[in-house]
C-alpha cells in the first residue's frame, strides 16, 4: 500500500513537471487560442516570474538531488563519525563552513543534501552550517557577485565575510538551543530502496535522485507560484522608500529577499539593479539573508524537517543576519 501511495506521489510530481514545461514550450500556441483579455499585464508578469524562478532553480535542484544521492550511496556513517569531532561541537563549525564553501549548490538544492547528512549521522548544527554557507560562499556565487558589483567591492567582500561570521553564529546557537535532537520528520518511504539493486551503485544513485527530485518538486512549484504572485502585486515604491532607511532598510530587504526566492547565483544581478536606490547595508541584507532562507526553501524544509525546528531555524537566521548587518554599518 505504501509503495502504491509513493508511486502515485511520484506520478503526480512528474505530471506537474511535464505540464509546466509543456505550457512553457507551447505558450505561443496556447495564447493564440485564448482571448487577449485573459493575458492582462499582471497575469503575464506572474507567469513570467514563475517560469523564470522554476527554470532557474531546476538545474541546481538536479545538482542537489544527485549530490544527496551520492552521499546516500557512497558516504558511510562510519566515515562521517571519523570526520566530525564529536567532543568539540563548536570547534567543528569552522571545517563545516569550508565544506559548505566547496559545494556549488543553491539554497533550495542544498536542503536534501543537509537532510541526507543528518540521516548519515552528521550533527544537526553542522549540517545546517553547510546548508546556509553553500549557497553564498561557493565559487560560482562569488564570481557572479563580483561580476554584478565590479564597481563596489565592498558588497562583494561584505557578502562573503558576513555570511561566514553569521554561519558560525547560527551553528553555535542551534547547537545551544536544539542540542543533538533529530530535527527530521519520520517519512514512511525513507528506507524503501535498500533491498533493490544492492550491487548496482549507479542504479541506486538514480533511484534516490529521482525520488528526491519529484518529492521536492511539488514544493518548489508551490513556492515559485506564491513568490511570483507576491513579486507582481507588492508595492515596490513603498519598499524602496523603506529600503533607504538605515534601520528599517535591512529588515525590509530581508523580507523582500524571502518573498522573491531568487537563486543565489542570480540574486546579485537583481540587487545591483537597485544599487542607486538602496543603502549598502540593505543590499548586503538582501544578499546574505535570501540564500540562507526564503519562501521556496522554507516549504522544502517543512517537507523534511519538524515544524518546531524550522521555525526556530528561521528565527535564529533572521536575528543573526539582522544584527550582523547592523554591526557592519559602523564600518560602511
Amino acid at each position: 500500500m505504501k509503495e502504491l501511495k509513493k508511486a502515485g506521489q511520484d506520478l503526480t510530481g512528474l505530471f506537474l513537471f511535464v505540464l509546466i514545461i509543456g505550457l512553457f514550450l507551447a505558450g505561443e500556441w496556447i495564447k493564440g487560442w485564448l482571448p487577449d483579455a485573459f493575458f492582462g499585464g499582471s497575469l503575464v508578469n506572474v507567469i513570467t516570474i514563475f517560469l523564470s524562478i522554476l527554470l532557474e532553480a531546476i538545474p541546481f535542484i538536479l545538482i542537489g538531488v544527485f549530490a544527496s544521492a551520492l552521499i546516500q550511496i557512497f558516504v558511510s556513517e562510519s566515515l562521517l563519525q571519523r570526520l566530525v569531532p564529536k567532543r568539540f561541537p563548536y570547534l567543528s563549525l569552522l571545517p563545516a563552513v569550508f565544506v559548505g564553501a566547496l559545494l556549488p549548490v543553491c539554497e533550495c538544492a542544498i536542503v536534501p543534501v543537509a537532510r541526507r547528512l543528518i540521516k548519515k549521522g552528521m550533527p544537526t548544527h553542522l549540517a545546517i552550517v553547510i546548508m546556509v554557507t553553500a549557497p553564498i560562499l561557493n565559487p560560482i556565487v562569488l564570481l557572479s557577485t563580483y561580476y554584478a558589483f565590479q564597481n563596489n567591492l565592498t558588497v562583494v567582500i561584505g557578502r562573503m565575510v558576513i555570511a561566514f561570521i553569521a554561519a558560525l553564529i547560527i551553528g553555535a546557537l542551534l547547537y545551544k538551543l536544539f542540542g543533538r535532537q533529530n530535527p527530521l520528520k519520520q517519512r514512511s518511504h525513507d528506507h524503501e530502496h535498500n533491498h533493490d539493486h544492492s550491487s548496482n551503485k549507479l542504479m541506486q544513485t538514480l533511484v534516490h535522485a529521482s525520488d528526491e527530485f519529484f518529492d521536492m518538486g511539488k514544493f518548489l512549484i508551490i513556492g515559485a507560484s506564491l513568490a511570483a504572485v507576491f513579486q507582481t502585486y507588492i508595492d515596490r515604491e513603498v519598499i524602496v522608500a523603506l529600503g533607504s532607511n538605515d534601520w528599517a532598510g535591512p529588515g525590509v530587504m530581508m523580507g523582500f529577499a524571502f518573498i522573491m526566492s531568487l537563486c543565489s547565483e542570480a540574486d546579485a544581478f537583481v540587487a545591483s539593479s537597485f544599487g542607486n536606490l538602496f543603502s549598502t547595508s540593505s543590499l548586503l541584507a538582501f544578499l546574505v539573508y535570501g540564500p540562507m532562507i526564503d519562501f521556496k526553501n522554507t516549504l522544502l524544509m517543512l517537507a523534511y524537517f519538524k515544524k518546531r525546528f524550522v521555525l526556530l531555524f528561521i528565527a535564529v537566521v533572521t536575528v543573526t543576519v539582522y544584527l550582523c548587518i547592523m554591526v557592519t554599518q559602523f564600518w560602511l
